[in-house]
């Protein structure tokens, strides 16, 4: 019987920094290099990046689209989702990894974070651009005896936590 292979959610703003998406192209290459599925919003800004990182090694990408069209996915995206529920959609995404890895992030990030922490789900924060990574990392999200989200200030450190969870 054939495992399915492990899926990471990549969350983040769609208007992030450059810098930012760096990070998160980078990210998503090496979850692919990892043989690991690469989820996102199928939107710009850290979407975008981390899913051109994947699809460029060679990785798959599923969006989960806010809108009711495919071609609402960005380019890099393998299989689009569209599923016209706009925000509502933040619930399938935080639950469609086996762990979620944040970068930056704003209002629309944090609700995905928080049924993230809700379900159970591993969240490890790439705390050096800001926003809600940078907030949350280090921390619960409420008293749930649970692993706080982890805070991981470089790519390396990253790296290491998400072997860590891929190992586990």
């Amino acid at each position: 019987m054939t495992r399915r292979p492990l899926q990471a959610v990549v969350i983040g703003s769609g208007d992030a920094p450059p810098q930012a998406c760096q990070d998160a192209e980078r990210l998503g290459a090496m979850l692919a290099q990892r043989g690991v599925v690469v989820v996102t919003g199928g939107g710009s800004g850290i979407m975008a990046a981390a899913s051109k990182g994947a699809s460029e090694a060679g990785g798959v990408v599923v969006g989960i689209l806010p809108g009711d069209r495919v071609e609402g996915a960005n380019r890099w995206c393998t299989v689009a989702i569209p599923t016209g529920m706009g925000h509502g959609r933040n619930a399938l995404t935080a639950l469609a990894g086996d762990l979620v890895v944040v970068v930056g992030g704003a209002a629309g990030t944090l609700s995905e974070v928080s049924l993230a922490w809700i379900h159970g789900r591993p969240i490890l924060a790439l705390t050096a651009h800001g926003g809600w990574s940078a907030r949350l990392g280090g921390q619960a999200v409420d008293d749930q005896p649970r692993a706080p989200i982890v805070a991981c200030p470089t790519l390396a450190d990253l790296e290491r936590e998400v072997d860590a969870v891929l190992a586990g």
